[in-house]
């Protein structure tokens, strides 16, 4: 390794790795498609991809309208939104305190702190706050953070998820597939 290299933080070369990782894929795959949204054999249904246009909520509650916006906010360079607010998810449904201060802590230095790796965008008044309530961890203490980016996401993200070209495509395919099926019945 080069002596520049070496002297970045640990952190700053795993997310040069990461990054690395990520833009390889989109050279091989430039943008997300319905093979995305399968989770181990099954693929998303067009009832349920029609459900994703109902609420916001509805697509993060379904694992493959979860993992497509996912795909799609990659695709985008903007996963650290998701990704923060699916760490916050796992963080409140912590049950041993002893684990809470080191969970917190880890997605402060991810997504928080000035500098992180993969910092969302939040106003410092939210920074300070949830900043202020490391100091005594609860499963609650990113909460105001969560709910600002669950805004950004729901106001910008998701709009253009349901009027990207991928998102059309992909209920086109399941259309398609559910025309041939029933044609064959």
């Amino acid at each position: 390794m080069c002596k520049g290299l070496a002297l970045l933080p640990t952190t700053c070369l795993e997310r040069a790795k990461e990054l690395k990782a990520k833009l390889g894929s989109f050279l091989q795959k430039p943008d997300w498609s319905l093979a995305s949204c399968k989770i181990g054999k099954t693929r998303p249904t067009l009832e349920q991809c029609m459900r994703w246009k109902e609420s916001f909520e509805k697509l993060l509650s379904s694992k493959h309208g979860l993992m497509a916006f996912t795909a799609f906010l990659v695709s985008e360079f903007s996963e650290e939104n998701i990704a923060f607010y699916v760490a916050c998810e796992d963080f409140r449904s912590t049950k041993s305190a002893a684990k809470l201060a080191a969970k917190a802590q880890r997605i402060y230095d991810e997504f928080i702190c000035t500098d992180a790796p993969r910092e969302v965008n939040i106003d410092h008044e939210t920074r300070d706050i949830t900043r202020a309530n490391l100091k005594d961890p609860s499963t609650s203490c990113f909460d105001m953070a969560q709910h600002r980016i669950y805004l950004l996401m729901a106001k910008d993200c998701y709009p253009r998820f349901l009027r990207s070209p991928a998102y059309k495509d992909l209920i086109s395919q399941l259309r398609a597939k559910c025309t041939s099926i029933s044609k064959k019945a």
